[in-house]
């Protein structure tokens, strides 16, 4: 009998493919007006179960019912028609579209001869004051902020009449400010009967805004509970199965200037948003923080220093020594480690063997190659130990390194850079969309880094994050650099108002 307070059920889903199985009987249910954060490392078998969920997988066994009825296997039309909408991490709209063309994309028959755009308007308008996401229909999505685009979004799925929505990772790119408004928006829905399962990495939020937690680990449930009264260690020691510390970052003694930007202006190929007047120097045996909202510059900022892009304007000095024209090869030299923003597309050449991805950055060095054919003894063993230092699973060395998971592809990138000594770490994004133990394991290597002695300039979209690794942390804004200041004279708070551009001051000042 079907129990009227049951959103959604998950009974005893399984689903293997070949000898993994990625979704081990797991069950759990989602009340109505409730939010239940869905917790798990990756490749704990998260996204599977929602892909079930919504009809794209086949479960191998067990059901799914959303307000007592069991959706048919495979219907992703049944998931919609029953009330399911999902906000996907990275954003699904046409820019070159208004809010309300968005919105209406897919709800009308082709076959209809005209539009009822009028209708469709004034649902928007209604819908957006009931639940607090007010925005203007005409608005082109191109035209509108991050947190902006994800009302829109959010609209989408309650113009479909969703009555359970999922989120994955939803504040990944919002300010904190942006962040407690969607929070307030959810509460609001949820007091209206809304349910919502909540994926996230963010420990700190899941308690702040969760009823209940579902932790998933290696495809079965690994805890369930309720979120008052849990702690973050908590939360965290049930997704990998043991204790997780702190990085120790402890106190340190900046050193001598390792890099140094002096007025730098810069544009990218696509001719967006440039740098301006960007200046900053970068010390020996200290982690600078780069905060920022996505796309006001710090990916350029990045290519610049790395010797991608080339400066319109300014120099950069690294180790006291003017470098012009600066290529990445000539910043490898120089002792300049990357760890790009996009490991998939930037990081790794996913067809490309795990051990030749182990030597890349230096194929062309005598110890790898000789007469441009690689030395594969060297090169392989010089990979294996890549492999076996930063705890690289899942793959041999033969495997392409596309098939490796997130984390294990960002372990084996910052093998390749770290296992060098760099004197100067660029690591731009380095735990974006990784779970708390592959968080743990790169942070812990940041921080030895630093301990090293290298200059470590720390580009994060995580406040968390930069609060407890950088020594000192300045922000990106439309183009220009705040100046740096000490971590301890800097909260969540500060740094979210000027990301969003309050009390903001770009400055041509080098610490």
């Amino acid at each position: 009998m079907p129990l009227p307070d049951i959103a959604l059920r998950i009974a005893a889903v399984t689903k293997r493919f070949g000898a993994l199985t990625a979704n081990d009987a797991i069950s759990f249910e989602v009340r109505r007006g409730e939010v239940l954060a869905l917790l798990g490392e990756n490749g704990a078998g998260k996204t599977t179960l929602m892909n079930i969920v919504f009809g794209h997988y086949v479960a191998d066994a067990g059901d799914v019912h959303a307000f007592g009825q069991r959706l048919p296997p495979g219907d992703p039309h049944a998931a919609l028609a029953a009330g399911i909408g999902m906000v996907h991490q990275h954003f699904a709209l046409a820019e070159n579209l208004t809010v309300l063309e968005n919105v209406m994309l897919g709800t009308e028959s082709l076959w209809r001869p005209w539009s009822n755009r009028r209708a469709a308007r004034e649902r928007l308008r209604r819908l957006g004051e009931d639940a607090g996401l007010a925005i203007d229909p005409d608005m082109p999505v191109g035209r509108l902020s991050v947190g902006e685009r994800q009302r829109v979004e959010i609209l989408k799925a309650l113009y479909r009449d969703a009555r359970i929505l999922i989120l994955d990772e939803p504040t990944a790119v919002l300010t904190p400010q942006e962040a407690e408004s969607l929070f307030a928006t959810l509460r609001r829905l949820v007091a209206r009967g809304l349910s919502i399962v909540f994926i996230s990495h963010k420990l700190g939020e899941v308690l702040a805004i969760a009823d209940r937690v579902v932790v998933l680990r290696q495809g079965a449930v690994a805890l369930t509970r309720a979120a008052a009264g849990a702690s973050r260690d908590e939360l965290a020691g049930a997704m990998v199965g043991r204790p997780l510390a702190p990085p120790a970052l402890g106190t340190g003694k900046p050193g001598a200037v390792a890099l140094r930007l002096e007025a730098i202006d810069a544009r990218s190929d696509d001719r967006r948003l440039g740098l301006r007047g960007i200046t900053l120097a970068l010390h020996h045996g200290e982690v600078v923080g780069i905060a920022g909202v996505a796309g006001n510059g710090q990916s350029l900022l990045a290519e610049v220093m790395a010797g991608i892009v080339r400066p319109l304007a300014g120099s950069i000095e690294i180790d006291g020594r003017r470098v012009a024209g600066l290529t990445p090869r000539a910043a490898i030299e120089a002792g300049l480690g990357r760890v790009p923003e996009d490991r998939h597309a930037s990081g790794v050449v996913g067809d490309l063997s795990v051990a030749d991805n182990a030597v890349l950055e230096h194929f062309s060095e005598r110890r790898f190659a000789r007469w441009g054919w690689r030395r594969r003894v060297p090169s392989r063993a010089h990979a294996a130990m890549v492999v076996a230092s930063f705890d690289v699973r899942g793959a041999g060395l033969d495997t392409p390194a596309r098939q490796l998971s997130g984390g294990n592809m960002q372990k084996l990138i910052l093998g390749r850079v770290l296992t060098e000594t760099p004197r100067i770490v660029l690591a731009n994004q380095p735990t974006r969309g990784l779970d708390v133990g592959a968080v743990a394991f790169v942070q812990e290597q940041i921080a030895a880094a630093r301990g090293r002695g290298a200059a470590v300039l720390l580009i994060s979209e995580d406040l968390d994050e930069l609060l407890a690794l950088s020594d000192r942390i300045a922000v990106m804004y439309r183009g220009r650099l705040s100046a740096p200041r000490p971590r301890a004279a800097l909260d969540v708070q500060t740094l979210g108002l000027m990301m969003a551009g309050a009390g903001f001051e770009g400055t041509g000042h080098a610490a």
